[in-house]
């Protein structure tokens, strides 16, 4: 599976479950541990989960190594390390103390507009 194919893979599987303020940053160059990282967040602690486990049902589906996920029992910050891509699942209050797009604001964002319409 292609860089694209993978992103529009799991940005499907984060839109399916109704994921909010979907988007990624390009982390190359940047970071050391992934070329991408999407953030999204859930609006429960339910939800959260769902999403996470929405990712690790198509990476499995897809046969797509997920190295580890963490904090899926919490659920305030699920995190899905992919190898090239890290997905970052928040709980909607937890998102905005964290604020990794700020964190990472020297980051390009990838448009994902085409694959959320």
């Amino acid at each position: 599976m292609n860089e694209q194919e993978l992103i529009e893979l799991v940005v499907k599987a984060v839109d399916d479950k109704r994921a909010e303020d979907i988007m990624m940053l390009d982390m190359k160059g940047i970071s050391l541990v992934a070329d991408y990282f999407l953030i999204c967040h859930g609006n429960s602690e339910k939800q959260v989960q769902a999403i996470a486990r929405g990712i690790k049902d198509v990476a499995m589906e897809k046969e797509i190594n997920i190295r580890r996920m963490e904090g899926f029992d919490q659920a305030r910050w699920v995190l899905v390390d992919m190898g090239d891509m890290v997905v970052h699942v928040f709980h909607r209050d937890e998102r905005s103390y964290y604020n990794l797009e700020k964190l990472w604001g020297d980051a390009p964002s990838v448009d994902l507009n085409q694959m959320l319409s």
